[in-house]
């Protein structure tokens, strides 16, 4: 353990990152289209981010769980994902800030069943158990079911789904405090002269796409209106909101944009990914 902190140490110390085996890695990007489609200049950078990332983190299995080499890749890759252009040209690795509340990511062999209470209007308490695919908590691990992993970007999933994507931009977001759908922005963000006036347009934008897609849910559940496609889950709360709708930004990035275009621009430009996709209907 001593000797394996040391080599810890000296790589970060040297800014190597844990080297992952070339069979390894193109085992998981053929396993995940959104990231085999990533060009060749792309893969080799997120790759280095997700070698720092798995020397950073540690992985625990829970319920006997034994988490492979294979799954924690799986899960770094998606992770690191959204940190692909956040960080310097020549030290990709220091996008990684976003992640630094935590170190702990718990693996569970199927979906997770967590107990929780409510008080309602006349103030009684009800108790319930919420079964979760993954859970972001703030300034602690980051939970996630194996199997839900697994069905990342599978055909017939609503609107693009990665839980891992959906659970580490939750991360993000909780770095301007709460998960609230509104991560901190920096000056310049779209062209904004401060902070304050980047968090004014970025919930000018959000706020009224979260408000009509909320509408276009109850209509869907309560009227038989067509379903949406973005994950109806993401009406429950603007920070909901904002995980589905960076899972299916990543996931299917052109249907998105399609769907979504001024939201499309935003994440493009919060992410600092340079170029647009092709719209297709």
């Amino acid at each position: 353990m001593v000797l394996q902190t040391l080599n810890r140490w000296l790589r970060r110390a040297s800014g190597q990152a844990l080297p992952i085996p070339d069979a390894l890695w193109q085992s998981t990007l053929a396993r995940y289209a959104f990231l085999a489609r990533l060009t060749a200049a792309e893969q080799a950078r997120l790759r280095v981010i997700t070698g720092h990332f798995l020397d950073r983190k540690e992985f625990t299995g829970a319920h006997g769980l034994e988490v492979t080499d294979a799954m924690a890749l799986d899960v770094a890759a998606q992770a690191c994902l959204p940190l692909l252009h956040l960080g310097q040209p020549d030290a990709p690795e220091d996008a990684l800030r976003w992640y630094d509340d935590f170190v702990g990511i718990v693996m569970h062999p199927d979906a997770a069943v967590a107990r929780r209470q409510t008080m309602d209007g006349a103030g009684v308490m009800h108790h319930y158990d919420e079964v979760l695919s993954g859970e972001a908590m703030h300034r602690g691990p980051v939970m996630l079911s194996w199997p839900a992993v697994q069905g990342a970007g599978q055909a017939g999933q609503h609107g693009g789904y990665s839980v891992v994507i959906h659970e580490f931009v939750h991360k993000m977001d909780m770095q301007g405090g709460g998960a609230d759908g509104a991560p901190p922005l920096p000056r310049g963000f779209m062209g904004a002269r401060s902070a304050r006036e980047a968090a004014r347009h970025w919930a000018d934008t959000w706020a009224p796409a979260y408000e009509r897609f909320r509408e276009e849910v109850i209509m869907a559940e309560r009227f038989g209106a067509p379903a949406p496609w973005l994950d109806a889950y993401g009406a429950s709360a603007p920070a909901e909101f904002f995980a589905v709708a960076c899972e299916a930004h990543f996931v299917e990035p052109e249907r998105f944009a399609y769907e979504f275009p001024a939201l499309s621009a935003a994440l493009r430009a919060f992410f600092k990914q340079n170029q647009a996709p092709a719209l297709s209907a």
